[in-house]
C-alpha cells in the first residue's frame, strides 16, 4: 500500500515533474492543498478521478481518505505546493501513514524560491560573493530555534530567502537592520510563476512600505541580499586561465 507525495511545483502547471504528472494523469484520488496549488494541475486528473481539498480538513481527515483509497488499490497522490521538503508537515503525515502500514514515495517538486529566484532573474550564489542561500522565516505563531532567529541569521551576510513572513515585514526589516546596511537590496516575490505574480524591489529602507502599498500579506517570499545588485565578476569555470577536468590547460 502506497500514496504518492507529489511537489506540485510553484505555480505554472508546466514546472510540475514530468513523474509528478504521470501520477496525477493515473491517480484515482488526488488530496490536494487547495489554499496554494494552482487548481489547473487538476486538469491533468483522468475523468472519474476523486479530488479532496486537504485545506479545510485536520491531518486525521486527511490520512483517513488516503489510506481508504490505498487499502482498495487505488494510486492516490497528496499534492503539495512547491517541493515538500519545505515548510510541508509532511513527517506527521508519513508518521500517520506509517501506523497503518501505508508507504508514502517522495515525488520532489520545483520549489517556490526557485521559481521566484528564475522570475528575478538573479542567481542566488554569486562569484567572489556570497556562496552561501539560507531558507528560514521569521518566529510567528509557530517560533523557531533563538539560535535561528533572523538577526543572527543575517550577520553571515549570506543570501536570505524567508518563507511565511511577509506579514510581519516590518518584524523582518527591523531585524535584519540591526546587521545590515538600509541599503541592501530586497526583492519580495508574490504567488511567483502565476499569472497574478507581483514583484516589489526596493532595499531594507522602503521595501516594507512597497510592500504595504501593494497589499501583500502572504504567499510571498521574501528576498534579501547583494545577490540583486551582483558585482561584474565572472566565474572561473569557464575562465580561459582556469583549468578542471573538463577543460584541460593545452585545450
Amino acid at each position: 500500500m502506497k500514496v504518492y507525495l507529489v511537489g506540485a511545483g510553484p505555480g505554472d502547471p508546466e514546472l510540475i515533474t514530468v513523474k509528478g504528472k504521470k501520477l496525477l494523469e493515473e491517480a484515482d484520488l488526488i488530496v490536494y492543498a487547495g489554499s496554494l496549488v494552482n487548481p489547473r494541475l487538476l486538469e491533468y486528473a483522468k475523468p472519474g478521478a476523486v479530488k479532496v481539498d486537504s485545506a479545510p480538513r485536520t491531518l486525521e481527515e486527511i490520512v483517513e481518505i488516503m489510506v481508504e483509497y490505498a487499502r482498495a488499490g487505488k494510486v492516490v497522490v497528496r499534492l503539495q505546493t512547491g517541493d515538500p521538503a519545505l515548510y510541508g508537515a509532511v513527517e506527521e503525515q508519513k508518521r500517520a501513514l506509517k501506523a497503518y502500514g501505508v508507504e508514502l514515495e517522495w515525488v520532489p517538486g520545483v520549489s517556490s524560491f526557485l521559481g521566484a529566484a528564475a522570475r528575478l532573474g538573479y542567481e542566488l550564489t554569486v562569484p567572489d560573493g556570497t556562496q552561501t542561500v539560507i531558507l528560514s522565516r521569521v518566529a510567528g505563531r509557530t517560533p523557531v530555534p533563538e539560535k535561528e532567529n533572523l538577526e543572527e541569521l543575517a550577520k553571515i551576510g549570506s543570501t536570505l530567502v524567508l518563507f511565511l513572513s511577509v506579514d510581519k515585514i516590518d518584524e523582518v526589516v527591523a531585524q535584519i537592520s540591526r546587521v545590515r546596511a538600509l541599503d541592501t537590496p530586497v526583492a519580495v516575490v508574490y504567488k511567483a510563476t502565476f499569472p497574478e505574480e507581483k514583484i516589489i524591489t526596493g532595499t531594507l529602507a522602503d521595501i516594507a512600505q512597497k510592500v504595504k502599498e501593494e497589499k501583500i500579506n502572504k504567499t510571498a517570499l521574501i528576498f534579501v541580499g547583494e545577490f540583486l545588485n551582483p558585482p561584474p565578476t565572472r566565474s572561473k569555470l569557464y575562465a580561459p586561465d582556469f583549468t578542471h577536468g573538463g577543460r584541460r590547460e593545452s585545450d
